[in-house]
């Protein structure tokens, strides 16, 4: 296989040592600029006074922020004990939200794009009559994100990952236009070489392919020299904020989005990256659990925007489209299914945090039951109070999350979250082959999400997102059952952490829980 290949592994190897490379660079800024004004204070009380009077005007821009608490405090401890370092650290990964020359960027190619994207109040209003709670979710993401509700759209589910890997090759195989790709995670092996080997194909057939991902992402998986070899061959190719060591402004925000549409018919998205272990080829934290759907029909139309927002809007130095309406048109297309789909997007340049609204609100409007699977759970004080008060109203409050950890410090965090849910009432799964991957929600048989977007600060304040709110449809009550069979994988941890020493937070971790937003 080709991952086993000298080659392949040279390549993994070069991408561990340049992420290596980079930590310890900043590691050594971080160094620097705490000893030289260290250095400096030890001469000059004025230098000191200064130091203390900048902290004391940072904490107070910060309280008066409208960040969350969760958000705010950890910040707000670090500076006030050690002001030195934690400007420092806040310079350097605490501004959120890039510069304001990149705000501008994101905002202008969204001017031109999301206008788009076609009316659809006529279905709002048909999902209002419908279902009306969801409907009112619906009202939130169009008022605030500006992504219309469609119908005439076919939803397929897909409980493992490598379902839609094979349904995604047969697509793009039949692709005759344009094929859009844009990931968190690639990994130059066996998976990616599956599609590779398409890609090629239909580039030679004349169609036109890019390749969009995040650096970091992909940083122990690929080589720097991943771009130019998919140029050679004809696949365009764009990295998302490179990683380099220095005050980077944007260094905290990554694009975490999984994206495929083939000719703006299809689309595919979910919680899936390019990479081997996705898909169950390797195996290092035990099985991997992971979903995805694929769209077909009007509301591909919001993928191919979320798409081309990133492409456009990541550099000022590419060569951007000029004309947008070559993606985004309507064609005829007659769907099967009568359900409601909404794909939608969240992203760090604005103040609104549509990925955690979602969720609050469907937890908010839940009268049954509330369901999550999810592979970090660090969440703020604003969803806790939800998820608890929903419990306490008697709704049937469930949360799924891994039972091999892919990293043990922010497992340990994830699991110092359960005492204060199960408490309430909220119920708490670990799913033991492994690791769970995948992000979804459903609520009350009518409602549900998949995409892209964690339980966690990161997903929900820090990163590009993507996902996908279903209604009335086929896809709700697939995903209700797949959540059905893996928590008869689980171990429910409820009762665990519910009393004896289990239930209390040691030190370490009431230590982790403060700086949990800051990771």
């Amino acid at each position: 296989m080709k991952q086993d290949t000298l080659e392949g592994k040279a390549k993994t190897k070069n991408g561990v040592k340049r992420l290596c490379f980079s930590i310890i660079c900043i590691l050594l800024e971080v160094i620097f600029i705490i000893t030289i004004v260290t250095r400096l204070n030890e001469y000059a009380e004025i230098i000191n006074l200064f130091t203390r009077i900048l902290s004391g005007i940072l904490v107070l821009g910060l309280y008066a922020s409208n960040k969350t608490s969760s958000m705010k405090m950890p910040w707000v401890i670090l500076i006030l004990i050690f002001p030195i370092m934690g400007v420092g650290l806040y310079l350097l990964i605490g501004l959120n939200g890039g510069t304001h020359k990149m705000r501008e960027r994101y905002a202008e190619i969204d001017s031109k794009l999301l206008p788009m994207l076609p009316d659809s109040q006529e279905c709002l209003s048909r999902i209002k009559e419908t279902i009306p709670k969801a409907g009112n979710i619906a009202s939130y993401i169009q008022r605030n994100s500006q992504y219309p509700i469609y119908q005439n759209t076919d939803i397929v589910y897909f409980d493992e990952a490598v379902k839609g890997l094979e349904a995604q090759l047969k697509d793009l195989g039949k692709a005759q236009k344009f094929i859009f790709m844009e990931y968190h995670a690639i990994e130059d092996a066996e998976a990616w070489h599956k599609i590779q080997d398409v890609l090629e194909e239909r580039v030679k057939a004349g169609v036109k392919v890019r390749v969009f991902y995040d650096d970091m992402g992909s940083i122990g998986f690929i080589n720097t020299d991943f771009v130019k070899k998919m140029e050679a061959i004809g696949i365009h190719c764009r990295v998302f904020n490179p990683f380099m060591p220095g005050l980077n402004l944007f260094l905290n925000n990554r694009d975490h989005r999984k994206i495929t549409f083939i000719d703006g018919k299809v689309g595919f998205t979910g919680g899936y990256n390019l990479a081997n272990e996705y898909f169950n080829y390797t195996h290092p934290y035990g099985q991997w659990k992971d979903t995805g759907i694929r769209l077909e029909g009007d509301a591909v139309q919001s993928l191919t925007v979320t798409f081309l927002e990133m492409w456009n809007a990541v550099s000022d130095k590419d060569a951007n489209d000029s004309d947008f309406s070559k993606y985004l048109f309507h064609y005829d297309y007659a769907a099967q299914q009568t359900g409601f789909v909404q794909p939608y997007a969240d992203s760090p340049m604005d103040n609104e945090q549509v990925g955690e609204e979602v969720y609050i609100s469907m937890i908010n409007k839940a009268e049954k039951y509330c369901w999550f699977m999810t592979p970090y759970l660090i969440i703020t004080d604003e969803m806790t109070h939800a998820l608890c008060l929903a419990a306490k109203r008697g709704v049937d409050v469930r949360i799924i999350t891994p039972g091999i950890p892919d990293k043990k410090f922010i497992y340990n965090i994830t699991r110092s979250f359960y005492h204060g849910l199960v408490k309430h009432g909220v119920r708490v799964y670990e799913w033991t082959p492994g690791f769970c991957h995948a992000k979804m929600s459903v609520a009350d048989d009518c409602m549900a999400t998949c995409g892209t977007i964690n339980l966690d600060y990161r997903s929900l304040y820090h990163h590009f997102e993507n996902g996908c709110f279903m209604a009335d449809c086929q896809a709700v009550v697939e995903i209700k059952n797949d959540l059905i069979r893996t928590m008869g994988e689980c171990r429910d941890v409820t009762d665990q952490y519910q009393t004896g020493r289990s239930a209390y937070l040691r030190l370490g971790q009431l230590f982790m829980r403060l700086f949990a937003g800051l990771l």
